[in-house]
């Protein structure tokens, strides 16, 4: 005869920290980068094929302990979504401006299969880029063909001019079009903003900072149009959905040493001084929600040293999370000159996040490259570095709040014999950052003292236990910011 207890309990116990070697719970962003620019196989697969594509690779970097998609929605002033301001991606339907035949929307086909995974979905714009080659040809009603004064072509490519207010204006839109239409978890721009630099030309906005300079500097003035785009970029979100996170993945060095005493110890391209990104700046002010900084080099690299900039970046952007950006191939085929198991760097670089506690978490660099379990890096994420799933980190300036708890739990056993838990959703406000959106189910250890252990993440009131389970359970709600509920226990006798 099968029994059901429940208690309420006041508050989450045993929450471990997270440790290099995997853990049962505490919290952690675990994120991946799934690029869509110069990737082929879009254009060659159907639509059916694509979207077993993407469940396959969503699969994978679900075993491998992913909570966080990275999908880059507008790789070159286009779209892999229904906008309502730029063209269908060539690498979608393989020519721009190309809807995609049979019709479906990749962003929202991939926002509901995160979902359903327990994974959060991050829109990724390029803000700037317009186009990736010097023979691109632009599809009919393309904004740079009907205004071509607001672009500027440089080092053979197109880009929007980012002194242009207008211009501004235009990348907001593209925003709001994305965050009114989609259920996003996020809105995330990458690291290229005034472009890297190209030996031998020169970006010409000299019109515009004729016009708009105001007597600075002409790197202070770029630096402010950046400003402007990141802060304005931030209250949009703010004021359409404030749940919504706003981060940035910049490059990994913000100034060296040799150019400011508040520098790294580095030797190498600069935020700051070479794409005119003071990302700092926008951490202290409050316009990110995080920063995601590209640390793509080995843990001793001579000139861009990860020991030295994951210390850097723990000390000084402290005032918005802090998640590392990792490079697999680098990561996976670098031996680790330090003693240990590992011959590779992985355990030392994600010892060195988890040990700094400005840090809350990770994103790996391709996500494809996970599915295709690059020097191991699937394997030794599912098996050890990232082998319990959990939630990602909190927002508390945008809400503290915590939700109400799941009522009238109860269970089936199946002709399988496994058990389906149900509950009733508490309430919450709608379209707010409170908004109860999903709900986890920790196993409780049988033994006084150990971890809890995340099961899943589930984005309705359900879910089937795994086969054989019998024990405890802890039942939360979770809000679109992750807050958490105190929790329900249920024993199944």
């Amino acid at each position: 005869m099968k029994k059901l207890v429940i208690y309420i309990l006041l508050s989450l116990t045993m929450h471990c920290p997270v440790t290099v070697y995997g853990q049962s719970s505490g919290r952690e962003f675990r994120g991946a980068w799934m690029h869509t620019v110069y990737q082929s196989q879009y254009a060659r697969q159907s639509a059916a094929q694509n979207k077993r594509y993407l469940c396959r690779q969503l699969d994978s970097l679900q075993v491998a302990g992913i909570n966080a998609v990275i999908f880059q929605v507008r790789p070159s002033a286009d779209a892999f979504y229904a906008s309502r301001h730029e063209p269908w991606s060539r690498f979608l339907a393989g020519k721009a401006g190309e809807k995609p035949n049979p019709y479906w929307d990749p962003l929202r086909f991939m926002v509901d299969e995160c979902h359903e995974r327990g994974m959060e979905l991050h829109a990724w714009i390029n803000p700037y880029r317009v186009t990736t080659s010097r023979n691109e040809r632009l599809p009919e009603g393309h904004i740079a063909l009907r205004h071509p004064e607001r672009f500027v072509k440089y080092g053979g490519k197109l880009y929007f001019n980012p002194g242009l207010p207008e211009n501004r204006r235009f990348i907001a839109d593209v925003v709001a079009d994305i965050i009114d239409n989609y259920d996003v978890d996020g809105i995330h721009t990458d690291d290229y903003f005034y472009p890297y630099p190209v030996k031998g030309d020169t970006f010409d906005d000299a019109e515009a900072y004729h016009r708009y300079g105001d007597g600075m500097s002409l790197g202070d003035w770029r630096r402010a149009n950046v400003d402007s785009l990141i802060s304005e970029l931030h209250a949009l979100v703010m004021s359409h959905k404030p749940w919504v996170r706003f981060g940035v993945s910049p490059f990994g060095i913000w100034r060296n040493k040799s150019s400011d005493a508040k520098g790294s110890d580095t030797n190498g391209l600069q935020n700051y001084d070479d794409l005119y990104a003071d990302v700092l700046l926008w951490s202290r002010n409050g316009w990110v929600d995080y920063l995601m900084p590209q640390l793509y080099w080995s843990l001793e690299n001579k000139r861009a040293s990860y020991l030295t900039l994951v210390d850097w970046w723990g000390r000084n952007a402290r005032d918005r999370h802090v998640y590392i950006g990792q490079d697999i191939a680098v990561t996976m085929k670098t031996p680790d000159l330090s003693p240990g198991d590992d011959p590779t760097q992985l355990h030392h670089k994600v010892r060195l996040t988890r040990e700094n506690s400005a840090i809350q978490g990770n994103c790996w660099w391709p996500a494809y490259s996970i599915s295709a379990n690059v020097g191991g890096i699937a394997d030794s994420l599912a098996a050890t570095v990232q082998s319990s799933p959990v939630l990602p980190p909190s927002y508390p300036w945008i809400s503290e709040n915590r939700p109400r708890m799941v009522k009238k739990v109860s269970f089936t056993t199946g002709l399988d014999g496994r058990k389906t838990l149900t509950w009733h959703a508490p309430k919450s406000h709608k379209n707010t950052p409170d908004e109860v959106n999903r709900y986890a189910i920790y196993s409780v250890p049988a033994a006084d003292g150990a971890c809890l252990t995340l099961i899943a993440v589930v984005p309705r009131p359900g879910f089937v236990l795994p086969a054989g389970f019998s024990g405890d359970v802890l039942i939360t709600s979770v809000t679109r910011v992750n807050n958490e509920s105190d929790p329900v226990r249920v024993t199944i006798k």
